[in-house]
């Protein structure tokens, strides 16, 4: 679940992992987007969107996004545990930080200094030198897939990264999907390879561990989708197809 198409990275990766798991993809286009508002209309829209999904019987949800982790997750995983188990997305810095270099982490500027990221980084990067990147438009470019608001704002947000980073912290679901062209910007002239550290991975990992199931990339691919616009049935947003992500979910039949 998510508000928009940022859910594509850890619903892919999930889809790669367990290539026979049948999949509901619960967004709010109606809502979107979750950021400018205020904790207790995202907890809202967030419940809602979730219940859409439950309704559907899954085994898991996964929280698709970090600002509905922050805002909404206690709220979720109160109205639907333990029936249903509820994954949160994380800020990947505790792995960052084990590189020991210093690190970027790029975010939405609702997220970038807030007291939940300063504690991430209090709690998992001390020591290690941490410039917070406000990434003005990028969720919402991606969003849209406007090649040309991405390349501006993904400028923008490499012109605030220290040329001294070798490590940066993919802080919204968004960003992933462009994750190749933020390695371009920002990686400099005889640096070393720029390491980025998303959280998508890990969040399909956990939802695995949290079944007691096994990953099987083999498995025969023969799971479904479903998506669900602001709890009614309908297609992947266009715009999804723009990344590997969605067209790698895309070539899956929908479920009928």
């Amino acid at each position: 679940m998510d508000s928009g198409i940022g859910l594509l990275a850890a619903t892919a990766a999930v889809r790669r992992l367990r290539p026979d798991a049948d999949l509901v993809l619960s967004l709010d286009p109606e809502g979107m987007p979750w950021g400018p508002r205020t904790p207790e209309e995202l907890t809202e829209r967030a419940l809602a969107v979730a219940e859409a999904a439950a309704a559907r019987r899954p085994d898991a949800l996964i929280v698709g996004c970090n600002t509905a982790t922050v805002h909404a997750l206690t709220a979720l995983r109160a109205r639907l545990e333990p029936e249903l188990p509820v994954i949160g997305t994380v800020p990947a810095i505790k792995p960052a930080a084990a590189g020991g270099g210093p690190l970027a982490i790029w975010a939405t500027p609702a997220t970038t200094g807030s007291t939940y990221q300063r504690t991430l980084i209090r709690d998992f990067a001390g020591g290690v030198p941490v410039t917070e990147v406000p990434c003005w438009g990028l969720a919402e470019a991606v969003e849209r897939a406007d090649e040309a608001a991405i390349d501006a704002a993904v400028t923008a947000a490499a012109a605030l990264t220290p040329e001294e980073v070798t490590t940066v912290v993919l802080g919204c679901t968004h960003y992933e999907l462009v994750a190749e062209r933020i390695r371009t910007a920002v990686q400099r002239p005889g640096r070393p390879p720029l390491v980025l550290h998303g959280s998508a991975g890990a969040v399909a990992a956990q939802a695995l561990r949290r079944l007691g199931k096994q990953p099987a990339p083999g498995a025969t691919p023969h799971g479904t989708l479903t998506v669900l616009l602001s709890g009614r049935e309908g297609l992947l947003p266009a715009p999804a197809l723009a990344y590997e992500e969605g067209r790698l979910l895309h070539a899956v039949t929908p479920a009928g």
